[in-house]
Order: C-alpha cells, then sequence, then structure tokens
C-alpha cells in the first residue's frame, strides 16, 4: 500500500496561495472529500497544464474579481485516473479508468492534485490503447475544439476555414474536427509547424489575407482575426465574455468549455487510434508542480506538461 493510499483523511493539491509571484504554485494537504449522489473520487494519475492554468497563477483572474478564494485557489482543469470511490446511484467500478474536466475559476482545489471529486456524467472511460498520461492532455483541449466547431456549424458549399494557432492544443484539435463539418481548412501557424498543420489535412499558410468564410480563432488575435472574415462570415474566439464587436454582418461567438462526458469519450476513442494527437512535452512529479509552470509558460512549447501525484 502506498503512502497516498495511507492517508486517508488529506491529500495534496497544488494550489496558488499568493498569485502573480515566482513561487504562486506550492502543494498543500487539503481534506479528503467524500462522494455524494451521483459523484466520483477519481485518484488522479495525471493531469495537464494548460495555458489557464498559468493564468491564474498570474493572477490575472484575481485582478478581474472571478476568483474569490480566501486560502488559495485550485489550480487544473483535465485530468485522468482511475475511480477510487463512488457515492449512490453512480454506476462505474473502483479501479476504472477516466478522464473528465473540471471548470471554473473560482475553486479551492483543482485536478493538479492526488485526487478529483466530480459528477460521474461528466467522466469518459479511458479506452485500451491510450496511456493515462496522454488521456489527460485531452479533456480541456478537445472539448474545447469540439464545442469551437459546433459554433462554426456545418461549412456553406465550398467553405473555407483559416485556424488561427493551428498548431496550438486547441487549435490543432480544430484544424482536425472541423473537416468533418465540410470546411476547407487552412492553418495559420509559424513555418516550423508547416508539417505538423499539414499532417493533420490541412492547407497551411504562415500569412493570412482577409477573406475568409470563417475564423477560428484559437490563437486568440481578437480584431486582427475578425478582419480575416469576409462579410457576413463567421467568428469563434476562445475569450468568452471578450468577443470583438460584431461587424459588416458577421457571426461572432466565443467558446465557454463545458464538461461532456459522452463528447469526451469520443474524443479519447479517436485519440487512441491516432486519429487525433495527444501531445505530451514532459511527465514530472506534482511536487514540481512549480517548475513544469514556469517552463510551460516558455515561448515555443507545443505539447503539454503533465504532472503526476
Amino acid at each position: 500500500m502506498s503512502a497516498t493510499e495511507l492517508r486517508t483523511t488529506t491529500y495534496r493539491a497544488a494550489v496558488v496561495r499568493t498569485p502573480g509571484t515566482p513561487d504562486a504554485v506550492e502543494v498543500v494537504e487539503v481534506p479528503l472529500p467524500e462522494p455524494g449522489p451521483g459523484e466520483a473520487r477519481v485518484r488522479v494519475a495525471a493531469a495537464s497544464v494548460n495555458p489557464v492554468d498559468l493564468t491564474t497563477a498570474s493572477g490575472w483572474f484575481h485582478e478581474r474579481g472571478l476568483i474569490d478564494q480566501p486560502e488559495h485557489t485550485g489550480i487544473g482543469w483535465d485530468f485522468a485516473g482511475t475511480v477510487a470511490a463512488t457515492g449512490p446511484d453512480v454506476d462505474l467500478a473502483v479501479g476504472t479508468r477516466v478522464a473528465g474536466l473540471v471548470t471554473g475559476f473560482d475553486r479551492a482545489v483543482g485536478t493538479h492534485a492526488e485526487y478529483v471529486l466530480v459528477p460521474a456524467v461528466d467522466l469518459a472511460l479511458v479506452p485500451d490503447g491510450l496511456g493515462l498520461v496522454e488521456a489527460s492532455t485531452v479533456p480541456l483541449n478537445g472539448l474545447a475544439a469540439a464545442q469551437i466547431v459546433d459554433l462554426l456549424g456545418d461549412a456553406p458549399a465550398g467553405g473555407r476555414l483559416l485556424v488561427t494557432g493551428a498548431a496550438g492544443a486547441v487549435g490543432g484539435y480544430v484544424t482536425s474536427l472541423a473537416r468533418y463539418r465540410g470546411w476547407h481548412v487552412t492553418g495559420l501557424a509559424r513555418t516550423s509547424d508547416e508539417e505538423y498543420v499539414r499532417g493533420l489535412g490541412a492547407e497551411f499558410t504562415t500569412a493570412a489575407e482577409p477573406g475568409w468564410d470563417a475564423v477560428a480563432d484559437c490563437a486568440g488575435l481578437q480584431d486582427e482575426g475578425l478582419g480575416l472574415v469576409r462579410d457576413g462570415g463567421r467568428y469563434v474566439g476562445v475569450r468568452p465574455g471578450g468577443e470583438p464587436a460584431a461587424e459588416r454582418g458577421i457571426s461572432v461567438a466565443a467558446v465557454s468549455v463545458q464538461a461532456e462526458g459522452a463528447r469526451l469519450a469520443e474524443l479519447l476513442a479517436r485519440t487512441a487510434t491516432g486519429e487525433l494527437p495527444a501531445r505530451v512535452h514532459a511527465v514530472v512529479p506534482l511536487d514540481r508542480a512549480a517548475d513544469a509552470y514556469r517552463s510551460a509558460g516558455e515561448s515555443g512549447v507545443r505539447g503539454r506538461w503533465v504532472l503526476t501525484p
């Protein structure tokens, strides 16, 4: 029996106590929750570090009044692991391999921890052949991309879609998924990413002219991205509440990612077959969470840093 299993009343979690400082991320002990009706407690095997986590650690959400935690703020959105305990009305066996997503900024604990408590309906089974480290990189970015494609909708005849940041985590998924809705996809990225973007089945460019039927602005270009859309076209961004103002008859929307267990199961299955990419940059223990956060913010990192408790 491991030391983790021996600690029955507390568990370790990475949190932000003093946002905006070099050592904002620290590991603390927090009470171990018991699952209630419809809930499962998952022992986390891997949890990826995403840009939203870096933004939380920087204090950006705190400064805007979106986080009000008296002691510390939880970090981490997606995870993969095994079911450790379940509440009433949950049909999941202990030991089942699952992945999931926890949304929201204002919480005391997140997924960068030894355990996470979630609604069982938000969980998806991790298929055989897909490792838990790889699976942990799918929920946030994969679901965000799938929901962006939902907002884009079906392509008009010959519809041309530009994906900004096409080599990034969300952009790569959008580039892969949008063609199933009839879009002719071109990825906008740096020259060094051309092989990767073309490998997703898209055209490639390092500079785009206006006139696209739609733009999926995964790079957050905002007004610049909107300017690339033709009159009456579609723009979908990644900053809910911060979308550029609509103009020229353009439909403007932004994704606010939601947990979807059934949709996530589909994405994991497609990742297991190699149809969708799973990009892991490095794997480090939870105790080195602060190091992972500092390194994840470096320019040019394409895969995810993954924490393992």
